[in-house]
């Protein structure tokens, strides 16, 4: 019998250690940045119910969302006659519960289940993966590891400006220093519907402009036509979508000024981009453009997303205003507001452009060559008052070939080796070698303590 070859699911990955200590290093700094922010941990569990994330993405992300299968005989549960009426329906027979797509939809249900619990407005920022189950292709998986950071519970535009200023400091901080935020507001892409006279087809117009990076400005015209939309009103879009007026907000006010929600949402963009002005921004470009729309259905004001200018890589980070998500699960209206950094594409273009560092925190940085066992006695506290001191040690766990230790340590990019024979016990001394420069000096253990830290 032929053994099955080991293998995952595509769209997903194993993360060895080289790569783990540099999805950790990312992650410390985001988690750092949203803490320094005044902003609060949440967990929910990978498990929704699929009346909780249904109808929330619109067509495609249904479609795209992974359901899980009911325990037990579920098919003897399944009525007559169902499975002809096509698989969605069917699938609802079937299928009570899916993993989560994002982690906003389990945000908006924590604060319509807790919101007596909840201090508003709730800071929270969740670092945890989600699933679509999407065509696996570069920089899209099907499972993958979202950075979420939202306040719930204010309509402040000055909040939609803190969080712009958060994308800055956390590309800033992790040398990623050529990068744009691109800012819309999706009242204005609703005045534009107006404007046109395809009022109640803002999410086509949305999802087809959405599109313009993948597939041009005709594909976008041909997206639009398959929507239905006059010729008059593509026409009048691609006027929207070709403003290049230095002044754009003003250009803008000018072609949508017969739509009073459009005109709010223009407004909206002049006072965000006055609070952020005022933060001072490190390192990012701040445009305004209508060629931005987010493909999600939620968004309801600000959205926003940077892109990495330098790097082959789409946009890295994206979010925006939904303030009657909540309100879909039968509670009151909350104003809310937030984004996701999507980890693996953040790695991916740190890796592209060599901005990792060369040493990480949660590597080895001394260890210890063992020659004989017997020398364990005296070596062994060594090793425990090195770790004390805060650093990262181990010892070789066998009394092995000086050769074969040397090169583990290399393999694994360990900067120092200690050597303790009896000799350096004698005198004191033990000899501290510098995998890097492949120097050598003779030291006490307080000596190499002091060195390393």
């Amino acid at each position: 019998m032929s053994s099955q070859k080991p293998s995952i699911p595509k769209g997903t990955r194993d993360f060895l250690p080289q790569q783990m200590v540099k999805r950790e290093y990312i992650i410390n700094i985001i988690r750092s940045v949203f803490q320094k922010y005044g902003f609060q941990p949440l967990e929910t569990p990978a498990m929704e119910n699929l009346s909780t994330l249904g109808g929330k993405y619109g067509d495609e992300g249904d479609q795209l969302m992974f359901k899980v299968l009911n325990s037990g005989d579920y098919l003897s549960k399944v009525p007559d006659g169902v499975s002809e009426n096509g698989s969605k329906e069917f699938t609802q027979h079937i299928s009570e519960k899916a993993l989560r797509y994002d982690l906003t939809v389990p945000l908006a249900r924590v604060v319509a289940m807790y919101q007596n619990d909840i201090v508003f407005p709730f800071r929270r920022y969740q670092i945890q993966p989600v699933w679509r189950a999407d065509r696996p292709q570069k920089g899209r998986f099907r499972e993958f590891y979202q950075c979420d950071v939202d306040v719930v519970g204010s309509e402040s535009l000055l909040v939609d400006a803190e969080l712009i200023k958060i994308i800055d400091e956390v590309f800033s901080s992790l040398k990623l220093n050529d990068f744009t935020i691109k800012v819309n507001n999706r009242k204005v892409l609703s005045g534009i519907a107006e404007v046109v006279g395809e009022k109640g087809k803002e999410v086509d117009i949305c999802v087809a402009i959405d599109k313009l990076d993948k597939v041009g400005l005709d594909g976008v015209n041909e997206e639009l036509s398959k929507k239905d939309l006059s010729a008059d009103a593509i026409q009048k879009i691609n006027e929207f979508l070709n403003i290049k007026e230095e002044n754009y907000l003003q250009a803008l006010e000018k072609l949508i000024q017969s739509s009073d929600v459009g005109k709010e949402g223009v407004e909206e963009l002049g006072i965000l981009i006055d609070h952020v002005n005022k933060m001072k921004l490190t390192n990012a470009k701040l445009t305004v453009t209508t060629t931005l729309a987010r493909g999600l259905n939620y968004y309801t004001g600000t959205i926003f997303e940077a892109v990495i200018n330098n790097a082959s890589m789409g946009s890295v980070c994206g979010g925006g205003r939904y303030d009657n998500l909540i309100g879909m699960f039968g509670k009151q209206e909350i104003p809310a507001v937030g984004f996701s950094f999507g980890l693996d594409r953040i790695y991916e273009v740190i890796d592209e452009l060599n901005l990792f560092p060369d040493n990480f925190e949660s590597a080895t940085k001394l260890m210890f060559a063992n020659f004989d066992e017997d020398l364990l006695k005296d070596l062994l506290p060594m090793l425990i008052k090195v770790r004390e001191a805060g650093i990262n040690a181990e010892v070789y766990p066998v009394a092995a070939k000086l050769k074969k230790q040397m090169s583990y340590a290399d393999s694994k990019q360990i900067p120092f080796v200690a050597l303790v024979g009896s000799n350096e016990l004698e005198s004191g001394k033990l000899t501290l070698k510098n995998m890097t420069e492949g120097s050598q000096e003779e030291l006490t253990i307080d000596e190499i303590i002091e060195k390393i830290k």
